[in-house]
C-alpha cells in the first residue's frame, strides 16, 4: 500500500517541479521515505536530462511532498529535536496532508497537473495554520532539505555497511551486534567492545528477525500505538508516553521496520522470551544503553539532559545520533568465544545445531574437527544433540533376557539408567553448553564486556 501510495505522489509531484522549474528541465524528486531502486541505463528523457539536483526554488513544498516526508520517521524526529514540534503539532500536520492526498486520489486528481504555487500556498496555509509564522518557515526550510537529499546521505553514511561475513565474525568499526540465541546484545566502537548486555527476545510465536539493520535516534519517553495483531487488545489505539499501559518503557531505539530495542522489561524477562519481535532490556538498562549509544556515535548525551528528559515522562524527545549506527541481528548458536566454544539451544529451532556449521565455526576460528581428540568430538557432537530440538538419546547397555542373570547386574544397569536420565534432563535445562577446546586457545569472539544483566550490579565476571 505505501509503495503504491508514492507512485502516486511522485506522479503529483514531478508535474508540479516540471512547472515550476519554467523551461528548466530537472531530474524527478526522490522520496526520503525509499530511496530510488537502481535501474538499467536507458536513453535519457524530458523529467531526467539534467543530472543537477533542483534548486530550493525549484521544489514546492506541496502537501503531498509534506505527506511523504512526514512518513519518514527521521523527518519526524527532525521536527521534534530541531523545531521543537510537540507530537500533537506533528499529528495535525499528519492529518492534513494525509486528507489532502484521500482528496486527490478521490478525484483522480494525481495524474491531473495544476498551479505549483497554488499548492505550494495552500501547504503554506496549513503549516502557518498548526505552528505560526515564524516555525512555518523553518518547516519549510527542513521539508525542502529533506525532499532535495531524500535517503541518499543515509544511504551514503552506511555504504559498505552490511552483516559482517563469516560465523563469529568480529566488527572493526562501530555497530551494535546482537546473537539472538545467546541473549546478548553487544555494542562497538571502532572496532572494541564497549559493553554488553543482556536481553529479552521475541517469542517463539513472534521471533525477532536475523539480518542488517541502522539505528539512527534514540527516543525518549515513546508513545505506543497497538498493532494490528491478534495479541493487542486494542489494535490501532495509541498509547501515550509515561502511561502505566506503555511496554516500551522510558527509551525505545527503532532500528527499522516494527523492530526496537526497548525498555519496560521486568528482570524476570532479561535472558528468556519476552517480546512481540523486539530486543528488550530493563528500565535500567535501557537508560545505560543510551548513553553507551550515545557515546559509541559521538552524540552529546549528557547525564543532565537524559534526567531531564525522564523527568517528564509525557513528553516525548527524539535525540539524533550523530552518526548512524549499522545494527546486527545474528542466529549463532555455534560461538567460539575467548577461546571456548560455546553451543546455545536452537531456541527458535532453525536446526543450525548440526556438525556442518559446527565444523564451518571451527575452521572460521583454525581448527579442524577432524584433527580434534575422540573425547573433544563426542563431547562436542553431544551438546549439539542437548541444545537442539530433540536430544537424541544416549545408547545403554539393555538387559539380557537370560534368566541366570545376576541382581547385582540389574542394580548396575537400573542405577546406569538413572544417572543418564538425570543427565539428560539437566542438559535439556540449559541454554548453553560451553566446552575447553585446546586448539581455540585465544581465538574467537571476545567474551562479554562489563556485562549489564539487568541488576544494578555489573556481573564481576564480564569486568576488564
Amino acid at each position: 500500500m505505501m509503495c503504491r501510495r508514492f507512485k502516486s505522489l511522485t506522479v503529483i509531484i514531478a508535474l508540479s517541479l516540471t512547472l515550476a522549474a519554467c523551461s528548466r528541465e530537472v531530474q524527478p524528486p526522490r522520496t526520503a521515505v525509499t530511496p530510488p531502486s537502481p535501474a538499467s541505463p536507458s536513453p535519457p528523457s524530458p523529467l531526467a536530462a539534467s543530472p543537477a539536483p533542483p534548486t530550493e526554488e525549484a521544489v514546492p513544498i506541496t502537501l503531498p511532498v509534506l505527506d511523504a516526508l512526514l512518513a519518514d520517521e527521521g523527518f519526524r524526529a527532525d521536527l521534534k529535536s530541531k523545531l521543537q514540534l510537540t507530537d500533537e503539532q506533528i499529528g495535525a500536520l499528519r492529518k492534513i496532508s494525509g486528507d489532502e492526498v484521500a482528496k486527490l486520489r478521490r478525484s483522480n486528481a494525481e495524474n491531473q497537473s495544476g498551479s505549483a504555487e497554488a499548492a505550494r500556498q495552500k501547504a503554506i496555509n496549513a503549516i502557518r495554520e498548526v505552528v505560526g509564522d515564524e516555525k512555518m518557515t523553518q518547516v519549510l526550510a527542513l521539508a525542502r532539505e529533506r525532499w532535495n537529499k531524500g535517503s541518499q546521505e543515509l544511504e551514503a553514511a552506511a555504504a559498505g555497511s552490511t552483516m559482517l561475513k563469516g560465523p563469529n565474525a568480529i566488527p572493526n568499526d562501530t555497530r551494535i551486534v546482537v546473537n539472538i540465541p545467546a541473549f546478548r546484545m553487544d555494542v562497538f566502537r571502532d572496532g572494541t567492545l564497549l559493553k554488553s548486555y543482556k536481553i529479552g527476545i521475541g517469542y517463539q510465536q513472534f521471533p525477532l528477525p536475523t539480518g542488517f539493520r541502522k539505528a539512527e535516534m534514540i527516543v525518549f519517553n515513546p508513545t505506543w500505538t497497538q498493532p494490528n495483531e491478534s495479541w493487542a487488545s486494542n489494535p490501532g489505539e495509541v498509547v501515550p508516553a509515561g502511561s502505566k499501559s506503555n511496554p516500551l518503557g522510558p527509551i525505545k531505539i527503532p532500528i527499522g521496520g516494527a523492530n526496537l530495542i526497548h525498555g519496560g522489561k521486568p528482570l524476570a524477562k532479561i535472558g528468556t522470551f519476552a517480546s512481540h519481535g523486539c530486543v528488550g532490556l530493563t528500565n535500567a538498562q535501557v537508560k545505560d544503553f543510551a548513553k553507551v549509544l550515545a557515546d559509541a556515535s559521538h552524540t552529546e548525551l549528557s547525564t543532565e539532559t537524559m534526567a531531564a528528559y525522564l523527568k517528564r515522562p509525557m513528553r516525548t524527545q527524539v535525540v539524533k545520533l550523530k552518526q548512524l549506527v549499522p545494527v546486527e541481528l545474528r542466529y549463532e548458536t555455534i560461538v567460539v568465544e575467548d577461546g571456548k566454544l560455546h553451543i546455545y539451544r536452537d531456541v527458535y529451532n532453525q536446526n543450525t545445531n548440526t556438525e556442518e556449521n559446527l565444523r564451518a565455526v571451527l575452521e572460521a576460528n583454525g581448527a579442524n574437527f577432524d584433527e580434534l581428540t575422540t573425547e573433544s568430538k563426542a563431547q562436542m557432537l553431544e551438546a549439539l544433540s542437548a541444545m537442539s530440538r530433540q536430544m537424541k538419546k544416549q545408547a545403554l547397555p539393555k538387559p539380557t533376557s537370560s534368566a541366570v542373570q545376576s541382581s547385582a547386574n540389574a542394580n548396575i544397569n537400573s542405577a546406569e539408567r538413572k544417572v543418564e536420565s538425570a543427565r539428560a534432563k539437566k542438559l535439556r535445562s540449559q541454554k548453553e553448553i560451553v566446552i575447553e577446546v585446546e586448539a581455540l586457545s585465544g581465538k574467537g569472539y571476545p567474551g562479554p564486556m562489563k556485562l549489564d544483566s539487568g541488576t544494578s550490579a555489573v556481573s564481576a565476571a564480564g569486568e576488564r
